[in-house]
Formats: C-alpha cells, sequence, structure tokens
C-alpha cells in the first residue's frame, strides 16, 4: 500500500499534484488542517509498504519516521521546514532544503525537471514567495493577467487550509486535492471547476474584510500583534491575514492570535519581509512551536502567556533591527 501524506496548504496540495500528474498511482490520502502536521502519528504500515511525505517538518516527525522504517516502510520526504539530524537508511530518500526562498512544490518542480511549472508557481504564491514565484514564472512567458489569477489561487488554496478543524474549512484538504489534481494546470482547474474556485475566492474575501476591522493589540517599531474574534472566519483567515500584513508593512514582524480549540491562542507569525529571518527559530522558544525562517507558529499558546509572548516577540525582533 501507498500513502500520500501532505500538508493541507497550498504548498503541499500543488507538491503533490506535481507528483501525482507525472507519476499517478492508488494511494491513501492522509492530511489535515495546515498546522496539523504530526501526520505521520496516523500512518499504520505493513513491511514494503511506501510513503510520500510533503511539506511538514522533519524535525517534528523524525521518530515517527524512524519507526516507519523500521517496520519495513520505504519514504520519500520532501519539505522546506526544520530538519533537525536526517538519518541514513537505504529505504529513506529526502528532498529538504530549508532555504526562506523555497517551498516543497519549488523543490518537486526541479525534482520533476520542470514538468508541472504552473502549479510550483502557484504554491510559491500560497506560501507568501513572490519573488519566487515570479522568478518561475518569468521563464515561462506568462502574462499579467494570468500571472494574478495564480497569484490568488494560490492565496486561497493556502487560506482555505488554516482552522482549528476541519469543519472551519470551505473544503477538507484532501477533497480539494482531489478536485485540482484531475488538472494539468491552475487555469485547467480554474475553467473546467470554477464552482470550487468561486467558493474559495468569495470566502477569501468575506473574510479578509472582516479582518480588516481589527485593530492591533500591540505594535512598536519592530512587531505588530493582532487577535482575532473566536469565530470560524477568524480561525481560516489568521494565515493569509499575516502574509497581508507583510506584504503592507514589510519592516516588520507580525503576529496574528486567533482563538484555539484548548482554551488559548493559535499563533502564526511572519518575519519582516525585509529580514525574512528567525520566524522558526522564536516559534520554537515556545512548547508547541515550529516552522521555517519566514513564517512559523505556535499551536497553542496558553492565555496566561500572551504578555510574555508579547514581550519575547517585541524583544526578539528589535534586536533583528539593531
Amino acid at each position: 500500500m501507498h500513502y500520500d501524506v501532505f500538508n493541507g496548504d497550498a504548498d503541499g496540495i500543488c507538491a503533490l499534484i506535481q507528483l501525482r500528474l507525472d507519476q499517478p498511482i492508488e494511494s491513501t490520502l492522509i492530511t489535515g488542517i495546515k498546522r496539523d502536521i504530526q501526520l505521520l502519528d496516523k500512518v499504520s504500515v505493513n513491511p514494503g509498504d511506501s510513503l510520500t511525505v510533503l511539506d511538514i517538518s522533519f524535525e517534528k516527525n523524525s521518530h515517527r519516521v524512524t519507526e516507519l522504517l523500521s517496520s519495513g516502510a520505504s519514504i520519500f520526504y520532501a519539505d522546506h521546514h526544520q530538519s533537525g539530524d536526517i538519518p541514513t537508511h537505504p529505504n529513506l530518500k529526502t528532498l529538504i532544503d530549508t532555504d526562506n526562498a523555497i517551498c516543497t512544490s519549488l523543490l518537486i518542480n526541479n525534482h520533476l525537471n520542470g514538468k508541472f511549472p504552473l502549479w510550483a508557481v502557484t504554491a510559491a504564491y500560497g506560501d507568501n514567495l513572490n519573488q519566487s514565484a515570479e522568478n518561475l514564472a518569468s521563464a515561462l512567458s506568462i502574462d499579467s493577467p494570468k500571472l494574478e489569477t495564480l497569484k490568488n489561487l494560490g492565496i486561497y488554496i493556502n487560506y482555505n487550509g488554516y482552522g482549528s478543524s476541519v469543519s472551519d474549512l470551505h473544503f477538507a484538504p484532501d477533497v480539494l486535492y482531489q478536485e485540482m489534481v484531475r488538472y494539468a494546470s491552475p487555469f485547467d482547474f480554474i475553467s473546467g471547476n470554477y464552482a470550487v474556485f468561486e467558493k474559495l475566492e468569495n470566502g477569501y474575501k468575506e473574510d479578509m474584510t472582516n479582518a480588516g476591522n481589527i485593530k492591533p493589540e500591540y505594535e512598536s517599531n519592530a512587531v505588530a500583534v493582532f487577535i482575532l474574534s473566536d469565530l470560524a472566519w477568524a480561525r481560516r483567515v489568521s494565515g493569509v491575514f499575516g502574509n497581508h500584513l507583510a506584504n503592507l508593512n514589510p519592516g516588520k514582524a507580525h503576529a496574528v492570535l486567533s482563538y484555539n480549540k484548548d482554551g488559548g491562542f493559535l499563533v502564526s507569525v511572519r518575519a519582516p519581509l525585509s529580514n525574512m529571518v528567525g520566524a522558526d527559530d522564536f516559534c520554537s522558544g515556545f512548547a508547541t512551536g515550529g516552522g521555517r525562517k519566514s513564517a512559523a507558529g505556535i499551536n497553542h499558546l496558553p492565555k496566561d502567556q500572551l504578555s510574555v509572548f508579547i514581550d519575547r516577540f517585541d524583544t526578539f525582533y528589535s534586536a533583528k533591527m539593531a
């Protein structure tokens, strides 16, 4: 049996689309909301089973990788988050690069020698790697309106992955993947399944309008912190609102907090676009934190740690500005 294990955001979905367009196989899909990164805990294997793992931190899953390999499985693992030490094993193949200009879909695009680059462009936009998306697109002779369409689609897919549970989302990530993988390009998907695209677009615009009315909880020269309402729209918009804020004010770091089901906060952190480093290190200082250099998060910040978080956040990025 083969398992496709992938992050439920734009990068994870578009990376798998590229692979399965190139190598169609029967597989069991394992995914979830964007912050559900312990996806390998959902897999039980027999000797000879295989896994493709996309866009979840190797470091956060290394123990489970070792267990699956010991059970006789083989694993192809592609990612751009923190990796930690990567073991050497004959049944483990890794494609990992933590450079802040790289996402998993760009790695897969290179791995496939550019067979489906439009999906990689879409994913890079979804991960707010606009320059990387445009660098790839520049070789593809895409006009500005079409490039804007890919950017919007990437943002919408990424937006759909956020929430405290799948019930918060417009589409479960595995369902959205199955709707999209039937199309060789994002443009084919939009024209062939416009109802899905339209639902994502309308939801995104409505939720972002709501978010635009939120004032910062705290703001300094180095950072801004926003707390969203305890509503499904706020949980959906938490990540893309952070990207939006980063693009509006590229010299500041931003944190967007929404309420989670455990009675605390789900935190999305964006490093300043002018200095895209440190988000992973900062968030890893909290028990449930992690991510990548330019964008990271904390799955559960207890309410009584809010002031500690804000103080540490401001101190951390003020030092980066010095």
